[in-house]
Parts: structure tokens; sequence; C-alpha cells
């Protein structure tokens, strides 16, 4: 089951992230030509901020049906969802070859990613959590989180790579396209893994107990509105952080910092493994002392942060390296636990839907307008103002884990 949920989630990350990669790299030149550099990297971010808007959507589709058929058919067709929309942005013409077409092609695969990670998700989370023995929902809740840095660090360095092997020209030409055609492989295995599990007992239970609701999002919409809202807010901080982290970061550090992609996306990579280290330690840390608890100091962190971030950021290559560590790590802390801790308020008859849709309206107000946000911020004022961006999702954060802790629990660690 925790395999499962890991090879899944490494799966649609890894198709997510090489979207983002590409946004910076190469879709402002192929798919938007004739703007200015930072116009074109606007745009780009435009078609990256679909899949957010998106994503609530594929919470809905999917979260109904995981509430209603079962967890284990629903991640088949989330994840088939999303590695198809990945595998078609491959294979698209540019904008050289068919005009405005081809971006409009871009927004509608990326529609496709948000849809199936929409659904992806919330599924893979509770695949963990409803198979936890008591005391360690934050801990097994935490695999289907390592496959964000997992999936990151494969989408990264497949670029890497790329860029090692072939030349600017040849990138450019075809070679962006390799790590989004080799992406049917993961597919493939993971739904070899996907369709070896089974129910998990919480919901076997459900189903015995004939407690499934008919409309899974009406009932969550009229009886869950106070845990809907708290755990949106909850995870703010946490959407914001990583993708000024990654998106932002690899934008503006290859353009108005003058760094090249060879240069900057080893440094981001060293970043990634702190990530992915700081994950199972947070949710140790969550199990033995709470996940909100856990979750309200990491989020004071990330605001402290906020502040630091033009010193380290705008600091030379020592504080780029210092910036990506500790952003990293942060990451992993809040990371780590915000699973178990979203899907936790929610009974079992609503809980596919209602972790989805709390995590990816979180998604919609953290992530699906930062690198757009931020990279506009820091063209209009500075370092300083993404900074200040950052510390105003940690405060809205704290006051919402706050409001979250007074929340009656279903089976909560």
């Amino acid at each position: 089951m925790l395999f499962a949920s890991l090879i899944g989630t490494t799966i649609e990350f890894y198709d997510f992230y090489i979207y983002a990669t590409a946004a910076v790299l190469v879709f402002p030149a192929l798919f938007f030509p004739g703007s200015d550099p930072m116009t074109a990297m606007l745009a780009s971010f435009a078609t990256f901020s679909i899949a957010f808007f998106a994503r609530p959507v594929g919470a809905v589709v999917f979260g109904h049906f995981g509430d209603r058929v079962g967890r284990k058919a629903t991640l088949v067709a989330a994840l088939m969802t999303m590695g198809v929309s990945t595998i078609l942005i491959g294979v698209l013409p540019v904008y050289n070859q068919v005009g405005v077409l081809a971006p409009m092609l871009l927004a509608l695969c990326r529609f496709g990613q948000g849809l199936g990670l929409g659904g992806e998700w919330g599924g893979a989370v509770l695949l963990a959590t409803e198979n936890a023995p008591p005391g360690k929902k934050a801990w097994y809740g935490m695999f289907p989180q390592l496959g964000a840095p997992i999936g990151f660090i494969l989408s990264t360095a497949s670029f890497i790579v790329l860029g090692q092997v072939l030349s600017d020209s040849a990138f450019m030409a075809w070679g962006w396209r390799i790590p989004f055609i080799a992406s049917a492989l993961l597919v493939i295995v993971g739904l070899w893994v996907r369709l070896k599990i089974t129910e998990t007992p919480e919901f076997q239970k459900t189903i015995d107990s004939q407690e499934r609701v008919k409309a899974p999002v009406i009932t969550l919409f009229a009886n869950h509105k106070w845990a809907l809202l708290t755990g949106t807010l909850a995870g703010m901080a946490t959407f914001v952080l990583f993708y000024l982290m990654t998106v932002f970061a690899l934008g503006w550090g290859t353009t108005s910092m003058g760094y090249s992609r060879e240069q900057f996306l080893p440094i981001q990579l060293l970043g990634v493994c702190f990530f992915g280290l700081s994950i199972p330690l947070a949710a140790l840390a969550a199990d033995r002392w709470g996940q909100g608890r856990t979750l309200l100091v990491t989020s004071v962190a990330i605001g402290l942060f906020g502040l630091a971030l033009p010193m380290l950021f705008g600091g030379g290559l020592g504080g780029i390296v210092a910036f990506f560590i500790i952003g990293f790590a942060l990451m992993g802390c809040t990371y780590g636990p915000i699973g178990a801790a979203l899907a936790r308020p929610f009974p079992t008859a609503v809980r596919y839907t209602g972790a989805s849709m709390t995590f990816n309206l979180a998604g919609i107000l953290g992530a699906s307008l930062a690198p757009f946000a931020a990279t506009w911020l820091a063209s209009k004022y500075g370092l300083p103002a993404v900074g200040l961006y950052l510390v105003a999702a940690s405060i809205l954060t704290i006051v919402a884990l706050i409001g979250m802790g007074r929340i009656k629990t279903e089976g909560e660690a």
C-alpha cells in the first residue's frame, strides 16, 4: 500500500515538474515567440497556473468516485489522466508550426495534468493514512509526500543530463520532448502497481455499514465548511514556498541574475535532497508532538525565512546555495505532515473529496499565481517584496492552523 501511494505521486509530480521546468527554459521561446523575454516568461507562467485551477475540478470529479466507488479504481483513472496529458505535451507542434493553436493545445494538456493531479493526491494520502496503525498517521501519510522530492529529482536530473549531452539547438528543437514522452514508462509501472492494491480497511467499513453519501461534494460544503476553509488556508505557506523555491527561483536566476540552466539546476537539485530528508523527520515529529504543533512551528520559521529571502537569494553563489538548502528543508518540514493534517478533519465518507479539495484549493491560492506574482513583484519592487509575499502567506497559514485545532476530528492519531 505504501509503495503504491509513493509510486503514484512520484509519477504525478515528475509529470508536473517537467512542465514547470520547461515553462521556464523552453516554452517562452517555442510557444510564445515575438515577445520580449519577460513577457514571454509571464505568458508561460500563465499556462503553468491553469493546472491549479483544474485541480479542484479533478478533486470534485475523482473525489466523488473515490468516496462512492472506491480508492483503487479512482487512483488508476487519475494516473491515466495525468500520464496521457503529459505524453501529449511531448508531441505538440510549436508556434512556428501551427501559430496560436500551439499555446492553446499546450493549455489544454496542462488542464489535463491538473485534472489528474487533483484526483491523485487525496487518494494517495488516504491509501497510506487509512492503512496506518494508531499513532502513525503522519508517518504513513508522509510516504506519498516523498513522491514530490523524488519526482522533482527525476525531472530536474533529466533536464541536466539532456543539457550535458545535447547542444542548445538540439535541446530546443527536440530534446525537451524526451522527459515528457519518457513518462510513459513510469505510468506503465504505476498502473501495474495500482491494479494490484485492495481497498483500505476504513473505506471497506464504510461500504459494509452503508455509510457512503450520494453526493460527497454537496455533503462536504453543507457540513464541513469550516474544515474546508481552514484546511485550504493551512496549505497556503506550503504552496507559496515551494513554487518560489522552484519555478520563480529558476526563472529569476536564469534571466535577471544571469545564471545558465547548467549552473542553476544542480544547486536547486542539492536543495531538493534536503527536502526529501526533512519529510520523514517532520512526520516523526508530527506523530510525537502533534501535526498542528509541528506545522505551526514550521510556518513561523517559513515567515522568518521570508524576511531573510532577499539577503540569501541576492547574496551571490554562497547565498543561493544557503537559500535552497534552508528553503527546501523548511518545505519538507511543512510538506511531510500536511497530508495527514488535511485528511484528519473529514469523516471517511467524504474524506477523499475533502482532503483533495483543501489541498487543491490551497494550490490555487498559494501556487497558481506564485511564480507570476513573485516575478512581477521582483521586477517592480525587488526581492524584499517577494520575501514579504512569503511572510504574508505564512501568517495566513498560522491563523488557519489555529482554527483547524478547534475542529473535532475522526480517528486522529
